[in-house]
């Protein structure tokens, strides 16, 4: 869990997105500008809690990209505390998220924080997956983010349960169109295990490599492998790599199987 308003949210001029590990390897992103706080795909609500109380944050939003409970536990909780916050969602998944009061679709723009939102279809885990996408903040000098849920995960991209290897490949490559210094805010910590998975399929790739033992160092030392970025999926990611949909499927049926 992050630490206190002294080191991370220190400067309360720009926006800042930081992370709540919870459960086995979920990942609750809390976007904070000034006394605001919009939380992304909250999975519980106590450490969200905390943090935002602690840090005397007003909460105005939840975005839930799809509707998973480990996406969506939290939120009638948090809005029990904060019942003014805008729950933002999928118009087509209405009976799934019952509690959203504000209903998005693909390509939508919402106004959050004095800042616009794109709304991006990703349909593929789900049939109904969105992801959120921040345009950079120039006189911040903040990249471009984009909060994807279960569709993108560094070095690899969610199951597809509810729709099929064309809606993920098309989704990916929605994603992969994005700035390339745009910061991938995933909801699960799966790096290591992706690379490793891709290492192998590829033991001579010495960028694959090259990323493992980063990432490795990195969870060694107890520190999370994201945000990633576009251009490092790009270079690391097979299924964003991928050349047609037979290829992304064949992928993603050999990483169901696999096991470390």
């Amino acid at each position: 869990m992050p630490g206190t308003s002294d080191n991370i949210f220190a400067d309360r001029a720009c926006s800042s997105i930081n992370p709540i590990p919870v459960l086995k390897d979920n990942i609750i992103w809390i976007w904070t500008s000034g006394r605001e706080a919009i939380v992304v795909d909250p999975a519980l609500s106590k450490p969200v809690e905390e943090l935002l109380i602690e840090n005397e944050f007003q909460l105005i939003a939840i975005l839930q990209t799809h509707h998973h409970s480990d996406h969506i536990g939290g939120t009638k909780a948090l809005l029990k505390r904060w019942p003014e916050a805008e729950v933002i969602a999928s118009s087509e998944d209405i009976e799934r998220i019952p509690f959203q009061t504000i209903s998005v679709n693909d390509e939508d723009v919402v106004s959050l924080m004095g800042r616009e939102v794109k709304v991006i279809g990703v349909k593929g885990h789900t049939k109904n997956h969105l992801a959120f996408f921040l345009p950079a903040n120039e006189s911040c000098g903040e990249p471009p983010a984009l909060f994807c849920g279960d569709t993108l995960f560094s070095a690899g991209c969610g199951r597809i349960f509810e729709g099929s290897p064309k809606d993920m490949y098309n989704s990916l490559k929605k994603l992969a169109s994005l700035p390339e210094e745009t910061r991938v805010y995933c909801a699960h910590e799966y790096t290591k295990d992706n690379l490793s998975w891709a290492i192998s399929l590829y033991p001579n790739n010495i960028e694959l490599i090259e990323r493992y033992k980063e990432v490795s160092k990195l969870r060694s030392n107890g520190e999370l492998s994201l945000p990633s970025k576009i251009s490092i999926e790009k270079k690391t990611n097979l299924f964003l790599r991928a050349q047609n949909i037979q290829e992304l499927k064949k992928l993603r049926e050999h990483k169901d199987k696999w096991r470390s």
